[in-house]
């Protein structure tokens, strides 16, 4: 009979050793990213971030960053994470893959939407798309299909360059065409503008699309999503300690607005084929 009571004793202690271990791990909320910079820059640009969240929602709110595009669509769509900075092509992949649920997205200079660019060095001879025939260009991360789809509405083929290569972070595309690397590449709107008239001039803007976003995970329950939701659209760039959060994450972001799954679907039609 004392074995019999030792061993439920033994268990009810593993039962409430798990379940305390479990709200230890409910207490934290899991912040992932797509890659758009070197890890310590992405954690630097995201840490405000976090803070605020965290005072808002009452969890502490940690960084988890993905190496690239497709680390940060597998984490949040497999629950790794439980909210995530991504692309408009991450949020689909995402999606399709575990049915996250957006819940912001950003504004770019007053705009919900954003542009892909295509940038040469400001003393490159290419002065139109067409003159990039023959050329070296550079892209970021091989899962950016729309960066693809981007280049190819410009007016050009990809079998019309004489290479392209795929560099992983926006800044490495900067880097790269302003070293001579690439005579061009691809950058979002914000990028491009930090390096306009810094060495290299902006030769294409896409049509306007769908911005990033902020997505959760369907493991994340209506209470937490509501929370988290508020406290995106609830950052006012009026407010001078909302405007360091925002312009921490993107220098050209002016907050974050209410969005759904439909707005996306142009960026569905613009990769299909690819």
């Amino acid at each position: 009979m004392n074995k019999l009571r030792n061993l439920l004793i033994i268990a009810t202690t593993l039962i409430m050793a798990s379940e305390s271990v479990l709200a230890v791990e409910n207490d934290e909320i899991l912040l992932g990213s797509v890659a758009m910079d070197i890890p310590a820059v992405m954690h630097e640009r995201l840490t405000p971030l976090t803070k605020y969240l965290s005072a808002k929602t009452g969890k502490k709110v940690t960084l988890k960053l993905s190496p690239n595009m497709g680390g940060a669509i597998n984490e949040v769509a497999s629950g790794g994470v439980d909210l995530a900075y991504l692309t408009p092509v991450a949020y689909l992949k995402a999606h399709d893959k575990g049915d996250v649920k957006l819940i912001a997205k950003t504004i770019t200079k007053g705009k919900a939407s954003f542009q892909l660019m295509i940038v040469v060095r400001e003393d490159s001879p290419i002065k139109t798309v067409h003159d990039l025939q023959g050329k070296s260009f550079a892209f970021g991360d091989k899962r950016a299909l729309l960066q693809r789809a981007a280049f190819v509405s410009s007016g050009i083929q990809l079998n019309q360059l004489s290479e392209y290569e795929f560099l992983g972070h926006y800044d490495n595309i900067a880097r790269a065409v302003m070293n001579n690397d690439f005579d061009a590449g691809v950058l979002k709107d914000t990028m491009a503008y930090k390096w306009e008239g810094k060495g290299l001039r902006i030769l294409y803007r896409s049509a306007p699309l769908p911005p990033y976003n902020i997505a959760v995970s369907r493991d994340v329950d209506e209470t937490m999503t509501a929370k988290l939701r508020d406290a995106f659209l609830g950052l006012d760039g009026d407010n001078p300690e909302h405007l360091a959060i925002i312009k921490a994450l993107d220098k050209k972001y002016d907050g974050f607005a209410a969005t759904n799954d439909k707005e996306y679907d142009v960026v569905r039609q613009l990769i299909a084929p690819f």
